[in-house]
């Protein structure tokens, strides 16, 4: 039996097509609009001094000298600030025992980190306001550090917030099946620590923003570069004693966020509140200097992990215990907890784990502060998980992909639930790790590696097998009281053209969404791609919604266009039915034309019948209204989330005299559900595989024991390179979720999620005839010289 063509695939369809991005011709020419383009009347700059101690008292601020420098306009103080912009707590009730001191925009009475700004000065120039910030001089009485998570937790360690009564900021314990019991008969136990080094985003463009409060109108106009402009629309009006409908978020090109910029920052506040203060246009845009110490970091967590198996090599329990530094703060609204919960949740999520306890531990310390970045927690379970696997493997003497095989949740078992209670609809782990295997020739580069170990050339291969939350709903922050919408809108218009604009409210970021959003769009209505303008970033004018976060740009903000754009395609039909004396039911819209259903016979096209619409309404029936405007909003509700999964290959080759790695290859296939376009998937895939090497090989951010960043610039932090990257071969399974039409779940986080993994485990498989390991990130040349026994004596 044929089964008949949906809408989704129907011949004139853009669905998993590879086509252009709309706004390509704009940015390759050099005509993005960016926050730093932004210039307005009136616009003063700001520069903030900031604190060159981890932890200090502000004793006195004198800044006569720079009030009198030319252009200043002002010199605030953070408690001159507090009058204009109520403090904030980072907190999320759902996190039970969460807990944080209230944050200013300007530091008041105490410097927390380094970097932490102590002084805002507002000039007419960028220039004269970093001459005058060089003139404000503070006085400093330094107080202890708190730099290591577990000294921190000593019971004579200082108190970096005394009134929060100790450095703990949230704990939480799961504990499922018989896990003592399982080890206890267990026919191996193996075990290790993993640690993950403490890196950043490094997006292109920095952070920045423009704040215009307008005193006349009593509105705050702020262009910013975020991900979610309606959460920062009920921040800043919250907190600034504003409506939200008396402040409107602009955000125009954004030049890379990786998570980065879906917070709101101490500084961002301040320049708005400077702006109320002032009331006249003040900008910030951070230099790379302020971004390695007021950006977020990520990671930076120590994980104790063991793994039980039986005699046939199957899992019967897997213990995790976790720590991490947070920083002196938990960042806001998201919070800084996030991460360390989602470690617990996903570790071991892609095998079948009889009994699982898992104990994550989230401290506070005077670092810069911790929250989420691309692949929130997901590298660090998938390489607790991973790397105790290959132990498991070598312990019961199987291959580590026959390990897998072995302990993968079965894909006829779904839907299920997994240990820490996450519901999964549909995953492909076997189908996965098989298409994997011949992808990369896992025989073939078997044998080539035992081939050259006999010429003492030391090769190793990685599995990673992962899962990825995507899609999250309302159990992702709404539970636990934030006002970041977990769904997203669309309106669909048909203009007095024939053409289609579309106003969604998530955002782009240089991943693609505008393509995505004009592909869902123009299928669902049957126009032609041209025909699609989309419209986004504004909170004026788009509809309510979360943005673009977690890998729920496609899979959310796609569903609404299409629910939109297919409510505006019935209400076309109706108009077109009542001009052309048909029943709708018996016409469609291929190519911007009304045609036929059934012969394809051309009857009207979308321009003729948008003119008669919107110019000559009289020629239509009596009583008869047409409207050429729909509004869908989406989010899912049958399951919290929209998983994910894949496997990952890494094969290269280790020098055991100098320590360094080679990368030869990586593999990657991953099941994203319906794949929308497929160039965009591949290369979202294949940036998330070079941040994840990044994380294994190169980034990280240094600290000394007083809490100062010892490697805060281009110069000193390693990012990877272009000459550094294997060849990124990216294959697909398609698992398409029914919570959806389109059936889309997200692929912005698969390739970080397990690329760190599958490093180690290839470093470690080419190293393991010489005894060596190495579970420490990122694996530098010292760290794998170190694990051989070769280090030379004082490196």
């Amino acid at each position: 039996m044929i089964m008949p063509l949906t809408a989704l695939d129907r011949p004139n369809s853009y669905i998993g097509k590879s086509v252009p991005r709309p706004n390509i011709d704009r940015l390759i020419q050099g005509r993005g609009e960016y926050v730093s383009d932004v210039v307005l009347p009136r616009m003063a700059h700001v520069v903030f001094v900031r604190s060159p101690h981890a932890h200090a008292r502000i004793v006195a601020i004198k800044s006569e000298a720079a009030k009198a420098a030319p252009g200043v306009i002002a010199i605030v103080t953070g408690a001159e600030l507090a009058a204009v912009i109520t403090p904030w707590v980072g907190v999320l009730s759902h996190l039970a025992g969460l807990k944080s001191a209230p944050q200013h925009a300007i530091a008041v009475e105490r410097a927390c980190w380094q970097g932490e700004a102590v002084a805002a000065v507002v000039a007419r120039s960028l220039a004269e306001a970093e001459d005058a910030a060089e003139l404000v001089e503070v006085e400093y009485e330094p107080l202890d550090p708190v730099t290591d998570p577990l000294a921190a937790l000593e019971p004579n360690a200082p108190v970096i917030h005394p009134a929060l009564g100790d450095n703990l900021a949230f704990e939480r314990r799961i504990d499922v099946g018989e896990v003592d019991r399982a080890f206890a008969e267990a026919a191996h136990v193996v075990s290790a620590r993993y640690e993950f080094g403490r890196h950043t985003g490094v997006t292109l463009e920095p952070r920045a923003v423009v704040a215009d409060y307008n005193a006349g109108t009593g509105r705050l106009t702020v262009y910013q570069g975020t991900q979610a402009p309606h959460m920062v629309q009920n921040i800043l009006a919250s907190h600034l004693g504003l409506e939200e409908a008396q402040v409107r978020v602009v955000c125009k090109d954004v030049g890379g966020s990786f998570g980065i910029k879906v917070h709101i920052y101490a500084d961002e506040m301040a320049t708005a509140a400077l702006s109320k203060l002032l009331k006249r246009p003040v900008k910030f845009v951070a230099d790379r200097l302020e971004s390695f110490l007021t950006d977020i970091h990520a990671r930076d967590h120590s994980v104790d992990g063991r793994m039980a198996i039986d005699g046939e090599g199957r899992i019967t329990a897997l213990e995790i215990d976790d720590i991490t530094g947070i920083g002196p703060y938990s960042m806001y609204p998201r919070t800084s907890a996030v991460e360390t919960n989602q470690v617990l949740n996903l570790t071991g999520g892609s095998y079948v784990l009889p009994a699982y306890r898992a104990r994550g531990r989230v401290v506070f310390q005077n670092k810069t502060m911790m929250s989420q970045y691309r692949a929130v927690g997901h590298p660090i379970a998938c390489a607790v998980a991973e790397g105790l696997a290959d132990l498991a493997a070598e312990a019961a003497g199987l291959d580590p992909a026959e390990f897998r095989r072995r302990n993968l949740v079965p894909d006829d078992a779904y839907p299920c639930t997994s240990a820490t209670g996450l519901k999964f609809e549909g995953l492909s782990h076997h189908a996965a790790l098989d298409k994997l295997l011949a992808l990369m020739d896992y025989v073939g580069l078997r044998r080539e590696q035992a081939e050259l170990r006999q010429r003492g050339i030391h090769r190793g291969i990685g599995l990673a097998s992962f899962i990825e939350i995507t899609n999250p709903g309302a159990a992702f922050y709404g539970v636990g009281g934030a006002r970041i919408s977990s769904q997203d809108g669309a309106v669909a218009r048909l203009d007095a053209t024939g053409a289609l604009i579309v106003h969604t409210s998530v955002t782009e970021q240089g991943q693609g969404t505008e393509a995505i959003v004009a592909q869902v769009a123009a299928t669902a209505l049957g126009v032609e791609l041209d025909k699609v303008r989309v419209v986004l970033g504004d909170t004026d004018v788009i509809p309510y919604g979360g943005g673009t976060w977690a890998s729920r740009g496609a899979g959310i903000g796609g569903e609404a266009v299409w629910q939109a754009s297919a409510a505006l395609k019935a209400n076309v039909l109706t108009a077109a039915g009542a001009m052309l004396q048909a029943e709708p039911t018996s016409l469609d819209i291929e190519a911007g034309v009304v045609v036929d259903a059934d012969t394809r016979r051309e009857r009207v096209s979308l321009a003729e019948l948008a003119r008669v619409v919107y110019f000559r309404p009289d020629t239509l029936p009596l009583g008869f209204q047409p409207e050429f405007m729909a509004t869908r909003h989406f989010v899912p509700r049958n399951y919290p989330f929209a998983f994910t999964n894949g496997i990952q290959g890494s094969y290269l080759e280790v020098d055991t005299q100098t320590g360094f790695v080679t990368l030869l290859g990586h593999w990657v296939v991953e099941d994203c559900g319906r794949i929308l376009n497929p160039q965009l998937v591949d290369e979202q895939v294949r940036g998330g595989v070079v941040q994840g090497l990044g994380a294994a090989l190169f980034e990280h951010c240094l600290y000394d024991t007083e809490g100062q960043l010892l490697n805060g610039s281009m110069a000193d932090y390693l990012v990877p390179m272009a000459v550094e990257m294997p060849d990124i071969v990216v294959g697909h399974v398609e698992t398409p979720t029914a919570e959806s039409a389109i059936g889309a779940k997200g692929a912005g986080e698969a390739g970080t999620a397990g690329a760190p993994a599958a490093v180690m485990n290839a470093i470690n498989d080419a190293l393991s005839p010489l005894n060596a390991r190495v579970t420490a990130m990122p694996f530098t040349p010292d760290r794998i010289l170190a694990a051989l026994g070769t280090l030379p004596p004082g490196d």
